[in-house]
């Protein structure tokens, strides 16, 4: 019977440590619950046992045999298959094709093998040939779980499987582990839904900041005590001076918003000076929310009013936050270079100086504002992306995950300005996965669950375990 075994598995990203001696282990015919908050290092750790990233420190063995996969090809060849939180699916390649990625068997046996998968999965409607972009979200998903399946996996990671499907094709999922399970597959579960991980898993494992701290049965223990393992630690905080009472006037009006699929009737008010923090777990609809309110996302409902200028900072820095190839100048002064513009043509030295006091407000550490922002640290392209929105000079600021991946001193230096935006007469929204964050600089907080937006309730009648129930459905705050 298949046996995986790790021992003190670290891992670090410059000043982050992701993973800070793990210890974990999964069995033929188990399905193991892997538990914790967002950047807790349950992705970090699929990505090692996937071949994807290699760990700093540590060991692991798959049957008592030293395992170390070079690159994700190598990983495949050792029967683990990994379905990954993002989908990763080939867009412009057709449904067979995607499912059979790496391994290609004759357009016939694929066409015949990727048939039996889907009806297997109860999807045999789905077409083979299809373009695998064409298809709906749900059944996207559908295709990234049976890629992995056509490997014959002998452990199987699943980081949020269910994010994407709607009961029915959860069930159907559940079902199809559970058969899985009697061939002797070790599973490996990532999900926030503790209701999930009751219907599917026997034992569990929690990380918090990178580490295991508890592990055992599922059944020996209560979602309360799960809650606390996941969130118990010391509250980081960052020091908010005083600031004059929220003001009463509504810059932004949000009623009974709705995006397809994503977010449910959310209803909000934010006010001049506030701030304005959204927890919620991945794939809860709070990043679709802001993209919903900024007209990145197509909504099927609702209606958003707004006094005044507004901004938006993406969570995904590189892909949307920034032009990588560009300056500091440029990527600070790009949404209003009306500023910096003479009879149509940019002037260099103006730019330069306003990039100059952005950088300087900021604490940017870069050699000059025409330094190429690739060049600069995950924390210091964070702040030029935010000094972007200072440049802006918006009224109203939309942060989705202001401080990913960043380093404290960095984090601190965002927070601090943040505040100082709001003490300006800003109205700011903060999406964040890190509840000390949230706790340490909003004035109000509201927490999605599954497309739904909780109550704002002022930050003081939130704890950390209530925030953790309401976003995973087991609080009746949840709307």
């Amino acid at each position: 019977m298949t046996q995986l075994r790790l021992r003190g598995i670290r891992k670090r990203f410059g000043a982050t440590a992701a993973l800070d001696g793990v210890d974990f282990d999964v069995s033929g015919g188990e399905v193991h619950a892997l538990i914790g908050e967002n950047g807790a290092g349950k992705s970090t750790l699929m990505n090692i046992l996937s071949g994807t990233f290699a760990p700093d420190d540590g060991a692991m063995f798959l049957d008592d045999v030293p395992y170390a996969p070079a690159r994700p090809a190598d990983a495949r060849r050792y029967g683990i298959a990994h379905i990954h939180q993002e989908l990763a699916l080939c867009p412009h390649l057709s449904v067979a094709e995607n499912i059979f990625l790496g391994i290609e068997p004759s357009r016939r046996e694929m066409h015949t093998r990727a048939t039996r998968l889907l009806d297997e999965f109860g999807r045999g409607e789905v077409d083979p040939a299809r373009r695998a972009g064409d298809l709906p979200l749900a059944d996207q998903q559908v295709v990234e779980i049976c890629r992995a399946l056509a490997f014959d996996a002998r452990v199987l990671l699943m980081d949020e499987p269910t994010s994407s499907l709607q009961r029915g094709d959860v069930e159907r999922l559940f079902r199809l582990i559970g058969k899985l399970r009697e061939r002797g597959v070790a599973v490996i579960y990532i999900s926030h839904f503790l209701e999930e991980l009751r219907e599917i898993a026997e034992r569990y494992t929690v990380l918090r900041d990178g580490r295991s701290v508890s592990a055992g049965a599922l059944a020996a223990v209560s979602n309360e005590e799960l809650i606390a393992a996941m969130v118990a630690r010391s509250m980081e905080t960052i020091e908010r001076e005083q600031i004059p009472a929220v003001s009463e006037d509504v810059l932004l009006s949000v009623r009974n918003l709705a995006a397809p699929h994503r977010v449910h009737s959310a209803t909000f008010d934010l006010r001049r000076g506030e701030i304005l923090g959204i927890a919620g777990l991945i794939g809860s609809g709070r990043s679709e929310l802001i993209r919903a309110i900024f007209g990145l996302l197509r909504t099927s409902g609702g209606e958003v009013s707004r006094r005044g200028t507004i901004g938006y900072l993406s969570e995904d820095r590189k892909g949307e936050g920034l032009a990588l190839q560009l300056s500091v100048a440029d990527n600070v002064t790009m949404s209003r270079l009306r500023t910096c513009a003479r009879a149509g043509w940019i002037d260099l030295r103006r730019q330069n100086a306003q990039a100059e006091e952005v950088m300087r407000r900021l604490r940017v550490k870069a050699a000059g504002p025409r330094s190429a922002v690739m060049r600069l640290s995950g924390g210091n392209q964070q702040k030029v992306v935010l000094g972007r929105l200072l440049h802006q000079d918006a009224d109203i600021l939309l942060l989705d995950e202001p401080t990913r991946g960043i380093d404290v001193g960095s984090k601190a230096d965002i927070f601090a300005e943040i505040a100082q935006l709001a003490r300006e007469g800003k109205a700011i929204v903060v999406v964040s996965s890190y509840l000390p964050d949230l706790f340490a600089v909003c004035d109000r907080i509201a927490v999605m669950c599954r497309g739904r937006l909780s109550e704002a309730k002022a930050t003081a009648e939130w704890t950390p375990d209530l925030v953790m129930q309401t976003a995973i459905g087991g609080s009746e705050k949840a709307a």
